[in-house]
Formats: C-alpha cells, structure tokens, sequence
C-alpha cells in the first residue's frame, strides 16, 4: 500500500531517495526552502559567467548508473559524464608540476623523475587502496552503517593488512619517500574534510575512487546532476516544492513523525518523514524540543566538526593554457595548514588553493577570452578562532596574493567575483557551523559515531545527506538516500520488491 513521505530538502540525498521511495510506489513530496534544488550543489550566473558553488569533481559513476536503473531509466539519456584527463595538475612551491592520470605509463615517467624507488611504491599503494576499497566497501560504504559485529565479519588477515592504527599520513609513508608525492596522496583525506595527519589509515581508500577509477565530468556543469535527478523525481511523480520552508516536523504524542508544519503554517500529514538537511539542523531547528533526543545532540554539537571552505567565484580576463579543469597549488608546510584548521581554529596563513575551469570542457561557461575559476580554499568551520565578517577581504587578499606567488595574479584581471564564508555557507545550507562533511573524520571510530538513519526517538523520522552514513561527497550521498529510502520502504512494508533496482549495484559492490 502506497504511504505518503514528506522529504525535507532537495539536496541530492534527498533527491535520490525521492527517486527511489517513488520507483518503490511511494506518494513523495520533497519541500526545498531554497528557490531551486541541489542543496550545496549550486550555480551562479553572473555577467556571462556560470559556475558551480558545491561539489567539483564526480567518482563512481557505476552509483550514478545504479540510481537511474532503479528508476527503470538510462543515466546515458539524462546526462553524459565525461572522463576527465589529467585528472589533476598539482602546483608545489618548488617550481615542481605533476599531472595525476589513469595513464599509468605517463604517471610512472612523472614519478620517476621525482624518485625512481617511488615508482614500484606508488603501483603498490594504488594496489593498497583497491584492497581498502575491497575490504571497506562493504560495511563503511555500500551497506548499512557499521557496528562493531560488521568489523568483526572482516577476515582477520584483511584487517590486519589494512593497519587502521596508523594515520593516513603514516600509511602512505610506507610506500612513497618524495614529499611531493606524500603531500599529493594525503589530500584525500580533504574530500571528507579531514587532515591526513590524524585521519585514520583506512580513508586512504577514496584515493581509489580517483586514482583506480577515474573523474568524471557532467556536460553543462556539475549542477546538470541536480537539473536531472529533478527531472527524473517529477517523472516519477514526485511533488517537489521550491521556496518552501519547513518550520517544524510534527510528532504525536506517541512519538511518532506525523507530518511537517510549513514556515506560512500549512501543515502536511506523511506517513514517514525524512530529512536532508544536516543532522544537527534538525534537532535544534525542525523538531519540538521534548522530540530531541539530547544524548544524540550533544554528541552531534560536541564533536569536531569537519573542514569548511573559503570560496571564490572569479571571472578572469584572459585564458591560462598552463592550468587544467583542476588545479591544486600546494602550501610549504601541509601540516601546519592543518594545524590551523583543526587545532588552533584559524584559516592558514599559507594555504593549498584549488582552482576549478569548468570553462575547459565547456567554453561557453565564459565569454570569449576569459575564464571561470571556482577557488577553494580549506578553512576551520565557524567558529570563535576567526571572525570572517571583518576577516573575509583580507583572507581574499591572502589567497588571491598566495596564486600570484605561483605566476597567477589576476588581480587586475577581475571582472566579477564573489566570496563565501564558512559563516556564508552555515547560514545557506543549514550546515552546523558551516562544516562541509558534518562531524570531523579525524578519529578511528568517525565511521561508527554518525547519526543513524532512523531517528532513535522519533519513530518514522529518517536522515539522509552528507552528516549520515556513508559520509561526504555526491556519490555519498547518492548511497544515503538509498539507504534511507531502503528503511522507510522496509519499515512500512516488510515484504516489498524496493531493493529489485538495486541488484546491480550490490554486483557491483561484490565484485568490487
């Protein structure tokens, strides 16, 4: 029998299990406060400008397929992921420049000049993280989230060989020398917005995604990804309702999630309710006070939250042949970087800056002789460490001085720009204190303390998104609603035929 959820934010977890409850026969409506759909997955149009404001670079393209089979649809009639080569050019302050490709003949020619011992070091830690990929998979990213009894359900032999004491940074140790490439392969650890000096060993394993699997990029923008998963939900049948904040969930007296009242006082009954806002957001804005499970709270808003972003949308004048569709431009000292961002609470005083062109692949996301350049840089979330509302000019100065010392000043060259906060970014997506990634990665056990799917208090309220299993990132979240969309069809009807879409993936996962 078909029951009514009502999905709070048309994020892209939100929007994939949108797709999935409704492919099961579900009745959705998804509410979005924002004027359009993708959450963090934004766009800004300025001055014949177009960039994306979230997410940059896209892995696993077999989750993508996954989602629009379960929808009975081809992602190929949606959509077309390009692959991206090199997948990025790295900048280090010595004069040194690297491109990161699939080409493995190129890449071991790039190695070898750096350090010909990291050559059989570098193929032995791409075999290293394929084995995380293999080993982890899984239990900490296709499959339910992990408890102690999934852990132990690991062979011990494989768990061993995965070392999960070390450090992302101790492990990539044991297979490269070159500082140049350390540095290149303790970065992953920013995809979750982490620090390769304290995350666990095991988030080596995103470098897999990459490294092993390639990027890839959607024709028009990063942004066509939410354009088309709308697309596909309102194909389903899906109500989706923009410019439509949600005030409070509505919760009975038998604790249960019975509906949504709206911020003009509407009120929608549902039969289950999930939200895709942050986790945090929810039990300190939408749920009544006696709803909240205070133990979860304190848990969520006490511990360390993940990296945020200082971000800047730059229309330059001319075009840079010496840059790729992604660039990164190293600091000197990395780990001090991440000693100001996790420890002392500070944006860096010598920050790595990323440049994204999507205008490389898609000339007309600029006018003719000038680029796109979305500039991200890694910073502490809000907090009382740094006030960016007095500190956000000179920081621009800083990081726009900081491309200049690599050849690239374009300070004359600007115009259009606009600049992002992490204090911006809390006050636009609900994120808790503006982390990207919800709670900090930076701890052994990170995988095991994120929120459940299913409220613990409040029965038929669900969460999905990035500060839920499996964590970060658009494929993440993608899994997130998946897996929410599993339980609230599950939990309703026990004995339905939802998962009939997912059988590839879980091939997929299996033979990974």
């Amino acid at each position: 029998m078909s029951k009514t959820v009502v999905v709070i934010g048309a994020g892209i977890g939100g929007l994939s299990a949108a797709i999935r409850l409704a492919a099961a026969g579900q009745r959705v409506i998804v509410l979005e406060k924002n004027a359009a759909v993708g959450g963090k997955m934004g766009e800004v149009l300025r001055a014949g400008f177009r960039w994306d404001t979230g997410p940059s670079v896209i892995t696993m393209h077999h989750v993508f397929e996954d989602l629009f089979r379960a929808a009975g649809r081809r992602l190929e009639d949606y959509i077309e992921l390009l692959p991206v080569e090199p997948l990025t050019r790295y900048f280090y302050p010595d004069g040194t420049v690297l491109d990161v490709t699939r080409d493995l003949a190129r890449m071991v020619e790039q190695i070898r000049r750096l350090d010909e011992h990291d050559v059989e070091g570098y193929l032995a830690y791409l075999s290293y993280v394929a084995r995380l990929h293999r080993v982890t998979g899984p239990a900490f990213i296709y499959g339910a989230p992990p408890t102690w009894r999934t852990v132990t359900q690991v062979a011990l032999a494989d768990a061993l060989r995965l070392e999960p004491w070390l450090t992302m940074d101790a492990a990539i140790r044991r297979y490269v020398r070159s500082p140049h490439l350390r540095q290149l392969l303790g970065r992953f650890a920013t995809y979750v917005g982490g620090s390769p000096f304290r995350a666990p060993a095991t988030l080596n394993v995103i470098a897999h995604v990459e490294l092993n699997e390639g990027i890839w990029y959607p024709r028009g923008g990063i942004y066509a990804i939410a354009a088309v998963l709308e697309r596909l939900a309102r194909e389903l049948g899906v109500t989706i309702r923009t410019g439509c904040a949600v005030k409070q969930i509505h919760v009975s007296a038998a604790s249960r999630a019975t509906g949504v009242i709206l911020a003009d006082g509407e009120q929608i009954a549902a039969d289950a309710v999930l939200s895709n806002v942050d986790v945090a957001h929810t039990l300190t804005n939408l749920l009544p006070r006696p709803a909240v499970d205070l133990r979860q709270l304190r848990a969520i808003t006490r511990a360390d939250p993940s990296c945020s972003g200082f971000i800047l949308l730059l229309g330059v004048r001319g075009e840079f042949p010496q840059l790729a569709q992604h660039n990164i431009f190293f600091s000197a000292d990395y780990r001090r970087e991440f000693d100001d961002i996790f420890r002392r609470g500070v944006p860096p005083d010598e920050p790595t800056v990323y440049i994204a062109i999507t205008a490389k692949a898609d000339p007309d996301h600029a006018p003719a002789g000038h680029e796109n350049w979305f500039v991200l840089v890694n910073a502490p979330a809000a907090g009382p460490g740094f006030d960016w509302e007095r500190g956000k000019a000179g920081y621009r100065d800083r990081v726009l001085a900081t491309l200049a010392r690599f050849g690239l000043d374009v300070r004359d060259r600007l115009v259009a720009e606009e600049v992002f906060t992490p204090a911006d970014l809390a006050r636009q997506t609900g994120s808790w204190r503006g982390a990207l990634y919800g709670a900090s990665p930076n701890s052994a056990l990170a995988a095991f303390r994120r929120p459940p799917v299913r409220d613990p208090r409040v029965a038929g309220l669900y969460y999905a998104g990035g500060t839920t299993h499996p964590g970060g990132g658009v494929p993440m979240v993608i899994l997130s609603g998946r897996l929410a969309a599993q339980t609230i069809v599950d939990d309703c009807a026990p004995e339905s035929t939802f998962r009939q879409g997912d059988a590839s993936l879980t091939a997929r996962r299996n033979a990974s």
